[in-house]
């Protein structure tokens, strides 16, 4: 079984900075690649943000493209999400997921909030 731990949420100003991970268990973070950030906020449909995968290659959203870059740290079994530029539309929970075969594996999320 995978377990996946975010953290590094709460609550930074407009244009502020912050680093979220998500810590995986169970399995190394290589073998559920693909691995994604996905965030919903009030009132809407989760999406997703940012994905890695095989070959090293990572895609975004256009929304957050520029501003947010997800990264692995292979030795610490853990996945990141550095996001800086925050906007107040980027307040949401946000969730890490991880694949195994058809199986994908989520987080509890972790809370970002983005006001003045």
């Amino acid at each position: 079984q995978v377990q996946l731990v975010e953290s590094g949420g709460g609550l930074v100003q407009p244009g502020g900075s912050l680093r979220l991970s998500c810590a995986a268990s169970g399995r190394s973070i290589v073998s559920i690649i693909p691995v994604g950030w996905y965030r919903q906020g009030p009132g809407k449909d989760r999406e997703l943000v940012a994905i890695f995968t095989s070959g090293g290659n990572a895609m975004y959203a256009d929304s957050v493209k520029g501003r947010f870059t997800i990264s692995l740290d292979i030795a610490k079994n853990t996945v990141y999400l550095q996001m800086n530029n925050l906007k107040p539309e980027d307040t949401a929970v946000y969730y890490c997921s991880g694949t195994w075969g058809t199986n994908k594996y989520w987080g509890q999320g972790t809370q970002v909030t983005v006001s003045s």
